[in-house]
């Protein structure tokens, strides 16, 4: 038997999911009764809530005024598939590939695109590619912060200012929560369903000056499906950008990034949403640090997430198991606290070590996180007792 009391209470909000990610503090569906709904898209208020939605993001996401912003289907996928598909052939691609989505869009370039001139700058989870060999002459794809590894890059010095290619970046469990360099960016995509707590589906594309020369001056040389298509007689076609979706939006996820993003800048706007996240990491940074049966993933504390926090059992009992078996059991972790209502859907990422990740972004309260490690030490404690038992 389990030798910890079980915590008399439990989080009060227990979703610590990685995305979609917890709603924001005082989220009720009644702040959703603005929403344009029996009404098309393309009407004069659709429109309107659409454009309020781009023009909200580039406020409180600080984007650049000469930036163009557009809400594209598929989620962040959609809009990091939008840009490659568009943009990649010119120039010769690097991709730094350190967590599952990474590898994704090495997937994408190697086996779908099918370029001739890729080199894949790889790591293994918990740790970042060696960014010295990236090169100002050819593109660049990478995740800014990997969601299912729990690293991030610290900073864009490793992008040249003086680039000739242009940088596509999955941002999205970084925005909102890390600085992004806007100044070494060409593409930036992220989803309402991470940082802002939003629904999912729908994808944020951002290109700079630079990405819009490019769309305006390559032709890709395979087909493009429709969902895919930025440009017109050889222009971007700009009302994409003004809130005239490619396809048809969900007018309720709109008004639910709206309140998620009214609610970031009542709050004090970015920095006030980085300040929430760090103290969210900060709560289990000084937990792991007196923890002896659990640790960070990826242990260099200048590159760990603070959004998607990923920890791994380092208690020798465990370690020393099987790879299925440390999965098992981290499933087993993740199983009891779920049913136990104190943490759901933290258990690791299919692809990734056996472990727990737990959201930390700006919608989830650090009060939450101070309740949630009592529980974590005492289900540790209940499934290394049953183990030992059997």
């Amino acid at each position: 038997m389990t030798t910890l009391a079980k915590p008399a209470t439990r989080p009060a909000r227990p979703e610590f999911s990685s995305g979609p990610c917890a709603k924001r503090p005082g989220w009720t569906p009644e702040n959703l009764r603005h929403a344009v709904l029996g009404r098309s898209h393309r009407s004069k208020l659709g429109k309107a809530r659409l454009k309020a939605a781009i023009d909200q993001t580039r406020d409180v996401l600080e984007v650049p005024a000469d930036f163009l912003i557009g809400i594209v289907p598929g989620s962040d996928t959609g809009a990091v598939e939008m840009a490659m598909w568009s943009m990649l052939g010119p120039r010769p691609v690097q991709l730094l590939a350190f967590e599952s989505f990474g590898k994704d869009w090495v997937t994408d370039v190697t086996k779908q695109l099918k370029l001739p001139n890729v080199e894949v700058l790889d790591a293994p989870y918990g740790l970042l590619p060696d960014t010295s060999k990236v090169r100002p002459d050819a593109d660049l794809v990478f995740t800014w912060n990997g969601t299912t590894s729990g690293v991030r890059v610290p900073n864009a010095d490793f992008i040249s200012a003086d680039r000739e290619g242009i940088v596509i970046c999955d941002a999205t469990s970084a925005a909102f929560a890390q600085d992004l360099d806007w100044s070494k960016l060409d593409v930036v995509t992220f989803s309402w369903q991470k940082a802002l707590g939003g629904e999912g589906a729908h994808g944020i594309l951002i290109l700079s000056p630079r990405a819009v020369a490019r769309l305006e001056s390559h032709t890709p040389a395979w087909p493009m499906p429709k969902l895919f298509r930025m440009t017109k007689g050889g222009k971007v076609a700009l009302d994409i950008f003004e809130g005239a979706t490619i396809n048809t939006p969900s007018m309720l996820c709109v008004e639910d990034a709206l309140d998620a993003l009214k609610w970031a800048a009542s709050i004090g706007g970015l920095e006030a949403m980085q300040g929430r996240a760090d103290r969210n990491l900060g709560v289990l940074a000084d937990w792991v640090a007196k923890t002896a049966w659990v640790d960070f993933l990826a242990a260099d504390p200048a590159i760990r997430s603070n959004t998607s926090v990923c920890l791994k059992v380092v208690d020798p009992r465990i370690a020393a198991l099987s790879d299925d078996a440390q999965a098992e059991f981290a499933k087993k972790l993740a199983s009891l606290l779920e049913k136990e209502g104190a943490a759901l859907d933290i258990g690791g990422y299919r692809d990734a070590p056996a472990g727990l990740r737990i959201w930390c972004g700006a919608t989830v309260e650090a009060s939450d996180l101070e309740a949630l490690t009592p529980w974590l030490d005492w289900a540790f404690d209940a499934v290394v007792a049953d183990l030992l038992d059997a």
